[in-house]
C-alpha cells in the first residue's frame, strides 16, 4: 500500500476510535452526569438511587474490562467491540422508556459493559493495525476521544435545555447522535487480518514480569485513584448545581473537564520521560488530590473552574499512564496486567458512589464525599512514592521512560 494511502488509512482508523470513544464514553457512559440533576428535578431518583446507578453502570465497565483481559483472539475482540457499539446506542435510547429503577439499573450496566469496549478493545485493535502497517503505536489521539466525549454530552444538555427539552427528549437526543456516530466508528476500523510473517507484528519484546512487590503496592495505589476519579466523573455536575450561587455552571464546568482531559495523555507522556512514569503518575495524583476537594474548600465559581481543569488534566493521564506500563511489562499482551489493575481501578469504581450517594442523602450535601475522595487518592500517591522507592520494577520502568526521552 503506497505511503499516502497507509497515511490516510491511519488516519480514519484513529478517528474511528475517537468516535467510538465519544459514543461509548461520552454518551453511554457520562451523558448520566450532566444529565443527573435534569433527572432528579424531573423525576424521582434521589442521591442515594442516583449513586447507586452510577455504581452499577461501573460494574458493568469493570465486567467489561475482565472478559477484554481474558480474551486472547483479536477477532473475537472484534466483534465484541462491534457489539459494544450497538449495545451503547440501545442502552441509550432504553433510559428514555421507563422509569422503573430496576430496568435502569440493567440499562446502566450494559452501557458499562459497552464502555470497556471503546476503551480497552479498540485500544488493542487500534494497535493492531498499526503495528501491522508499521506505524508508531501511539493512543494519544484515541484516548483524547475521551475528553471530547465528555465536552459533547455537556454542550449537548446545555443545549437541549435551551430548547426546553425534558429529560425523556435528552436520552433521545443522545440515542440518535449515539446512531450518528456508530458508522464511522464502525465502518473506519478495518476488519483484523493475520500478520505476515517476518513483519513487526509478527515479532515482540518478551514479557518482563512485575515482582511481587510491584504489585502488592499498585494494585491498592490504583484502587485509590479509581475512587478518587469516579466521585468528579459522576457528581461533579450536581455538586455545582446544588450551590445556589453556581446553578448554570454545572455543564460548563463539566464540559470544562473534557476540554483539559483532551490532551492530557500527551502531556503526561512528556512528563513521564523527564521524571518517569511512576514519578508523573505520582505528581499526576497528587494535583487530582487538589481538583477533588477544592469544590469543597471554594464552592466559588473560579474555585470550580479550577477543580474541573486539575481534575480533566490528570485522571485519563492516570489511566494512560498505567497502560503503557503494562504495555512495557507485557508487550504482546498487556490485558494480562491490565485485568488485574482494573479490577482494583473498577472495585473502587463500584463503591465510590454508592457510599457517596448514601453520605450526600444523609448530609444534604457532597462535602463528605469530596473530602474522602481526596483522602484516598492522596493515600495512592503515598504508595506509588513508597513503591518507587524500594521495588526495582518501578526504578526499571522510571529508567526506559527517562531513555525514552534521551532517544532522538
Amino acid at each position: 500500500m503506497p505511503t499516502a494511502s497507509v497515511q490516510a488509512q491511519r488516519f480514519k482508523v484513529l478517528l474511528a476510535g475517537v468516535f467510538s470513544q465519544i459514543l461509548c464514553i461520552g454518551i453511554a457512559r457520562f451523558a448520566y452526569t450532566p444529565l443527573l440533576p435534569v433527572m432528579q428535578q424531573q423525576s424521582w431518583i434521589s442521591d442515594a438511587d442516583g449513586g447507586w446507578l452510577a455504581a452499577l453502570n461501573y460494574a458493568g465497565y469493570m465486567l467489561g474490562a475482565v472478559l477484554a483481559a481474558s480474551i486472547r483472539t483479536i477477532y473475537l475482540k472484534d466483534t465484541l467491540f462491534r457489539i459494544g457499539l450497538v449495545l451503547a446506542v440501545l442502552t441509550t435510547a432504553g433510559m428514555a422508556l421507563t422509569e422503573h429503577f430496576w430496568v435502569w439499573v440493567g440499562l446502566r450496566f450494559l452501557a458499562g459493559l459497552s464502555s470497556s469496549g471503546s476503551m480497552l478493545l479498540a485500544s488493542g485493535l487500534i494497535l493492531h493495525w498499526l503495528i501491522q502497517h508499521r506505524q508508531r503505536g501511539e493512543l494519544g489521539i484515541h484516548f483524547a476521544g475521551v475528553g471530547i466525549g465528555i465536552v459533547v454530552a455537556a454542550l449537548a444538555v446545555e443545549l437541549m435545555l435551551a430548547l426546553a427539552m425534558n429529560w425523556q427528549a435528552q436520552w433521545w437526543g443522545f440515542s440518535a447522535l449515539g446512531a450518528v456516530l456508530l458508522v464511522p466508528a464502525w465502518c473506519w476500523l478495518p476488519r483484523p487480518v493475520k500478520p505476515v510473517v517476518g513483519s513487526a507484528a509478527s515479532h515482540q519484546a518478551p514479557a518482563t514480569p512485575p515482582s511481587r512487590t510491584f504489585m502488592r503496592l499498585m494494585l491498592p495505589a490504583y484502587f485509590c485513584a479509581g475512587y478518587g476519579y469516579v466521585i468528579s466523573a459522576t457528581f461533579l455536575v450536581a455538586i455545582v448545581e446544588r450551590e445556589p450561587l453556581l446553578a448554570g455552571a454545572g455543564n460548563w464546568a463539566f464540559a470544562l473537564v473534557g476540554l483539559a482531559a483532551a490532551p492530557a495523555v500527551m502531556l503526561w507522556d512528556l512528563i513521564a520521560r523527564r521524571i518517569g512514569y511512576l514519578g508523573a503518575l505520582i505528581v499526576a495524583m497528587l494535583v487530582q488530590v487538589v481538583g477533588i476537594v477544592l469544590p469543597a474548600i471554594s464552592p466559588t465559581l473560579p474555585g470550580v473552574l479550577i477543580s474541573a481543569v486539575l481534575y480533566g488534566g490528570t485522571f485519563l493521564g492516570c489511566v494512560s499512564l498505567v497502560l503503557t506500563m503494562a504495555g512495557r511489562l507485557y508487550p504482546a499482551s498487556p490485558a494480562r496486567l491490565m485485568g488485574q489493575m482494573t479490577l482494583a481501578y473498577g472495585a473502587a469504581q463500584i463503591v465510590a458512589p454508592a457510599l457517596t450517594g448514601m453520605l450526600a442523602e444523609a448530609s444534604g450535601h457532597y462535602y463528605v464525599g469530596l473530602w474522602l475522595a481526596g483522602g484516598f487518592v492522596g493515600a495512592g500517591a503515598l504508595l506509588l512514592a513508597w513503591l518507587r522507592r524500594v521495588d526495582q520494577t518501578a526504578q526499571r520502568l522510571d529508567a526506559e521512560a527517562k531513555a525514552s526521552y534521551a532517544t532522538p
